[in-house]
């Protein structure tokens, strides 16, 4: 995931976080706010806390998902100007170690499209 499609800054998450709208599933929930520049690329941000393990496990989940994101984005299936950010639950790298990538793949895409079943009822 190139350095433009990153989250990095504590206020842009914050942004997210207060103005924007969120949806979970079992593993994951994701919050997401439309920026005003109507241009841009959709940037992600993640975050797992402690409770999903260790260092390493946590680093390499984030790994996982930034691919995924990747192959998402080329895909063109996130909006454009928009911030996302993506919060890993407790279980989520037990589970996706134990069932694989292909599975990891189907958990986000579930969190997305949720996002767009809630951005249709608006």
């Amino acid at each position: 995931m190139q350095r433009k499609n990153r989250l990095s800054r504590s206020r842009d998450f914050d942004a997210v976080y207060r103005h924007g709208r969120s949806v979970s599933t079992r593993f994951l929930t994701l919050y997401w706010f439309a920026r005003e520049e109507p241009e841009g690329d959709p940037r992600l941000g993640l975050a797992v806390p402690k409770a999903a393990g260790n260092a390493v496990v946590r680093n390499r989940i984030k790994r996982q998902l930034r691919e995924i994101w990747s192959e998402l984005l080329a895909g063109d299936a996130i909006s454009e100007s928009s911030d996302y950010v993506l919060v890993v639950r407790k279980g989520l790298p037990e589970s996706a170690e134990a069932r694989g990538h292909g599975w990891l793949v189907e958990r986000v895409t579930e969190v997305l499209s949720r996002v767009g079943t809630e951005a249709a009822a608006r």
